[in-house]
């Protein structure tokens, strides 16, 4: 089933608003803070056949991308059950009724 294009477009708003949102969540910050100072602190001058300074930043890097997706997840999943419900609650016309009803109108004032 593709989706109309106004409603592709409103959903990568909204994905962007929620990234955009969850890339300033202080917790976020403060992790990718931590991953930075691992990165550099494994680039300045430390011999780089040092596994476990890389094996640190690597497992702050991949914890701050977990956190990431689980908001944009978390996110979705809110989204996703809203629109469910406000559908629920005025579901739109089928293209059938829709088609009947636009020909019902026009044979009633044509």
């Amino acid at each position: 089933m593709q989706f109309p294009s106004w409603f592709q477009n409103a959903i990568q708003r909204r994905l962007d608003h929620v990234t955009a949102r969850i890339e300033r969540h202080p917790e976020l910050r403060r992790c990718r803070d931590e991953e930075e100072s691992a990165f550099q602190a494994m680039l300045s001058g430390v011999d780089m056949t040092q596994l476990p300074t890389f094996m640190e930043w690597e497992d702050k890097h991949h914890f701050k991308q977990a956190i990431m997706n689980e908001g944009i997840y978390l996110q979705g999943m809110r989204d996703g059950a809203q629109l469910v419900f406000a559908l629920l609650a005025d579901p739109l016309p089928s293209g059938d009724k829709l088609l009947a009803k636009n020909e019902k109108d026009r044979a009633n004032n044509g």
